[in-house]
This record gives C-alpha cells, sequence and structure tokens, in this order.
C-alpha cells in the first residue's frame, strides 16, 4: 500500500477523535456567560499569565491593573479605541469580514503578515478566555468564542471588558492603570490628546506608548486624532 494511502486512512481515523477532544477542550473552558453580562469583570487570562511568567522574569514590573466601570471612562476613551482597533464594532456581530478581507489582500501584496483585523470582541475573547501561545488551534477558538459572546453580551459590557484588560505596557492593564502610569491622573480625567495616545499605544503597547513615542506611534496618533 502507497505510503500517501497509508497517511491517508491514519488521518482520517484520527480526525473525529481530534475533534471530539477539542470539543472537550471547548467544554472544560465554556464560560458562565451570566458572570460576564454583569457585576465586577474578572481578571483576564492574560493577567493571570502575566502575573505567572513574572516570578519568571524577575526584571518584569509589578501587575498594574485597576478596572473600573465603563460610566467613569471618557466617551473620547472609547471612541479613541474605536477608530484605532475596530470602526465597524457597533455593526459586525463579532467578526468583521470586510476588514479581514482587505486585511488578507494587502498582506499578500506586501508578501508578509502586516495586519491581522482582528475585531474589538475577538481581542476581548483572546485576552479574557486564552493564553497569549501561538497555539495553531487558538483562532479556532477565539472565533467561537467571539460568536457565543456576542449572543450573550450586550456591545456596551464588551467594550467595558476591553477597555479593562487591553494590555497597554508592561504589565499595565486597563484604561484606568495605563492613565496612572503614563499621566498620573485617574482615566476618568483624561483628556482628548491623553485618550488619543493611550489609542494609539495599541495593538504592539510594549514598543509604542507614550513613553517610547517610536515613529510607529506617531503616526497613529495623528491618524485618530483626524477623527477628533
Amino acid at each position: 500500500m502507497p505510503l500517501f494511502i497509508r497517511a491517508l486512512r491514519i488521518g482520517v481515523w484520527l480526525l473525529p477523535i481530534l475533534i471530539m477532544m477539542d470539543l472537550g477542550y471547548l467544554i472544560g473552558i465554556w464560560p458562565d456567560w451570566d458572570k460576564y453580562a454583569e457585576g465586577p469583570v474578572q481578571r483576564s487570562s492574560f493577567i493571570s499569565s502575566y502575573e505567572f511568567e513574572r516570578h519568571q522574569r524577575k526584571d518584569w514590573p509589578r501587575l498594574r491593573w485597576n478596572p473600573v466601570p465603563i460610566e467613569t471612562v471618557p466617551r473620547g476613551m472609547i471612541r479613541a479605541l474605536i477608530v484605532a482597533e475596530d470602526a465597524n464594532f457597533y455593526s459586525h456581530q463579532g467578526v468583521d469580514i470586510n476588514a479581514l478581507k482587505e486585511a488578507m489582500e494587502y498582506n499578500l501584496s506586501e508578501k508578509r503578515l502586516v495586519y491581522g483585523a482582528s475585531t474589538i470582541s475577538q481581542q476581548t475573547v483572546k485576552n479574557i478566555f486564552l493564553s497569549p501561545s501561538r497555539n495553531p488551534l487558538r483562532k479556532w477558538h477565539e472565533l467561537v468564542l467571539t460568536i457565543a459572546m456576542e449572543r450573550n453580551l450586550s456591545k456596551k459590557r464588551i467594550l467595558e471588558h476591553y477597555i479593562n484588560v487591553a494590555e497597554f505596557g508592561r504589565g499595565i492593564y486597563g484604561v484606568d492603570a495605563a492613565a496612572r502610569y503614563y499621566y498620573g491622573i485617574s482615566a476618568s480625567r483624561l483628556s482628548n490628546r491623553q485618550v488619543i495616545e493611550l489609542a494609539a499605544t495599541l495593538p504592539s503597547p510594549i514598543a509604542n506608548n507614550p513613553q517610547t513615542r517610536t515613529s510607529s506611534f506617531n503616526r497613529r496618533v495623528k491618524k485618530i486624532r483626524r477623527y477628533f
């Protein structure tokens, strides 16, 4: 029997087992959506991963995380984040097909991965429930959980989670921790200039932030400022 045919038969036999194992994994991590639909913002998987890894990396700073109600955050902060990360947030159901198509076309033209086109909903799911690892199944899990989250949480609640778990620098999670670290004020006192700078910090906050002020950071500031 040719080696290819043998490998194909083994693959067909293994596929249902792998599918069942993956379904078991999803069931194991499936959230209690009621807990996320209201009440305090939960500690994210990324925050827990940071604290765990910090024990092995003594040069990393302490965790900064202070979740706050979305009502205490300036409307300009929400606007800046949507402009910077997901312009179609209110019109899609978790996945922005048009943005994904445009990103794929651009990446193919550049022959490298430039844009990922992840929505705010996808980023929120990744931060809260999944790990920073590059597991090839993570995107699939992210997609399933994003669709479920969009059906169980309001857009406002998704944004409330996002503003409190997004990373704004090494060990800095959430807009209030970022406001206090970079400007010495609470998120409620952020000016338009400051909310634009925090939004420009994403999606690579360790390299590009209000302290480093890289050329990439400054370009993003200018781009977001056009909408204010």
